[in-house]
């Protein structure tokens, strides 16, 4: 019934944060970017792969929980070929990553880094 994910959405405060965070650190394509005059909001298509990340940027969002967690999506995960050579890249492009460690199930190395608005994003091998 279900192929593939085709989007992610995740929703910034800060427009020039955001798609710079997403766009020139993290390095994915704009597809698309629209203003929504009617919500008085920005949304960019941004290319991941097969798939999209929606990043809508709305001034006034509620704050997201993150500790403690809450119901609903926990975090974004990205795969990668390398962790450590991707640690490494983020690191010197400014982000602060937490330290690599082994997934408990998988073996494969992963580790968290956070978005300009504290969503919590992983990478994983």
């Amino acid at each position: 019934m279900f192929d593939t994910i085709h989007h992610i959405a995740i929703i910034g405060s800060d427009y020039d944060k955001s798609k710079h965070f997403y766009v020139d650190l993290l390095g994915f394509e704009i597809i698309r970017e629209n203003y929504r005059k009617e919500r008085d909001d920005c949304k960019i298509d941004l290319a991941c792969g097969e798939q999209e990340i929606e990043l809508f940027i709305i001034k006034d969002a509620p704050a997201r929980v993150n500790y403690p967690e809450a119901l609903g999506l926990r975090h974004l995960a990205f795969k990668v070929k390398s962790v450590d050579d991707t640690v490494k890249e983020l690191n010197t492009k400014g982000i602060a990553t937490e330290s690599v460690r082994l997934d408990d199930y998988t073996g494969k190395k992963m580790t968290f880094f956070h978005d300009p608005d504290n969503l919590p994003l992983e990478i994983h091998e």
